[in-house]
């Protein structure tokens, strides 16, 4: 059978949360650094299908094939280590401690950053010619979407900022589904499938994904977007970050966690 009942799965969740945390740094740096690569390339090609096409919703039905991709492969977002990390120290596993975990996010903040800023040098390059051309179609969007999505959010304020962290929330709650997703099933296409589809739908709604911006808002930069580098740390990623780490652990993490692991006990009728 491909399918895998939530008690089983949630058990695993456990498990690859303890792994993690157990992980040499050279190894998570490794991981967290093509995880973030990957997912910047799967963000050119989103917005080059969305450019090509006109259709954004195209682009957003593809941009999953970088998740699936990374995930096969054993890398590691933050996103996804929000989620499964904290349940090991729920669980009590041996030697998991907050600093530890805490720790860790460190890491993979840093690598997954260093693969995207990675890609979004390498892709200004192609984007210009090795900067001896104007800057093409596709990378005019990014850079616009690097004002918007930064400017855009500051002119109201307070305001602004509470909608970034909760499109953030809800980024991680589709996300760590994907995350989730793939180990309800033993098939690659079961899988695949278990993922694809909170990803597309995260993507598609404009929801705010801190991996993803690591590579968008530096890439814009690079490719003369008219906001400063404040301007995306405030209004832009660290409060993502913080969405998405409320999203996976709340609404994902904890709530398989809370009715497949620690089951309430069942009511009798005798």
């Amino acid at each position: 059978m491909s399918y895998i009942v939530p008690t089983e799965f949630v058990t695993k969740m456990v498990d690859a949360g303890e792994s993690k945390l157990h992980m040499g740094t050279r190894d998570a740096l490794l991981r967290a650094y093509m995880a973030g690569a990957i997912l910047a390339l799967a963000a050119v090609f989103a917005v080059t299908v969305s450019v090509q096409t006109g259709s954004p919703i195209l682009g957003a039905a593809l941009f999953p094939v970088g998740f699936c991709m990374l995930y096969l492969m054993g890398f590691d977002l933050l996103t996804g280590v929000f989620v499964l990390t904290p349940l090991a120290l729920f669980e009590k596993r041996p030697g998991i401690t907050v600093g530890v975990i805490l720790r860790h996010w460190g890491v993979v903040f840093l690598g997954n950053f260093a693969g995207a800023l990675t890609v979004a040098l390498m892709m200004a390059i192609v984007f210009t010619y090795g900067f001896a051309a104007p800057v093409n179609k596709v990378g005019e969007v990014i850079s616009h979407i690097g004002e918007n999505r930064t400017l855009g959010y500051k002119e109201y304020g307070a305001a602004g900022m509470l909608t970034i962290f909760i499109r953030g929330v809800l980024c991680n709650w589709m996300v760590s589904l994907g995350v989730v997703g793939a180990m309800i099933s033993t098939s690659v296409s079961g899988k695949v499938i278990a993922m694809w589809m909170p990803i597309m739908l995260f993507f598609a709604m404009g929801f705010e994904h801190s991996v993803v911006n690591m590579f968008l808002f530096p890439s814009a930069l690079i490719m003369g977007g008219q906001f400063s580098i404040m301007d995306y740390l405030i209004w832009n990623e660290l409060p993502v970050v913080l969405g998405n780490m409320v999203g996976g652990i709340s609404l994902t993490g904890l709530t398989l966690y809370a009715t497949h692991l620690k089951t309430a006990p069942k009511r009798s009728f005798g």
